[in-house]
């Protein structure tokens, strides 16, 4: 930041040389603004011709617990500009609601979803 040496001030010249740089303000804590659960599913390859039996009552699922306020979205993830979705990410307000979709999906007794993970998000910023 600065072009000399500190060895080469005074006591004086270094109070002065700190009090006249910009104040930062930092910290130390952060409070959560809320704890959420990451559902991520892997599918299989040929996913988009063997869900068709499976998809109704996969997104009814789906929609069912947004509508409960459990679910607060979820989609297809893959590669940008994807033909084929490799998997899905959903986010969920509570373990067990993570849980009971996994347990309920007609894409997982299908055979659609190949692993599924559950992760716990602690957010800390989002849109107010």
């Amino acid at each position: 930041m600065w072009a000399f040496g500190i060895s080469s001030l005074g006591r004086a010249s270094i109070t002065a040389l700190l009090a006249s740089s910009p104040k930062r303000q930092i910290s130390s804590t952060t409070a959560l603004g809320a704890t959420r659960y990451l559902l991520s599913y892997d599918y299989i390859p040929d996913v988009l011709e063997k869900r068709g039996p499976f998809r109704e009552g996969h997104l009814g699922l789906a929609k069912k617990l947004i509508e409960d306020g459990k679910c607060l979205s979820g989609g297809p993830t893959g590669e940008p500009g994807m033909e084929v979705p490799k998997g899905a990410l959903f986010i969920f307000t509570d373990e067990e609601s993570a849980k009971g979709f996994v347990e309920e999906d007609p894409y997982v007794s299908g055979g659609i979803v190949t692993a599924h993970s559950i992760e716990e998000w602690n957010v800390v910023v989002e849109k107010e």
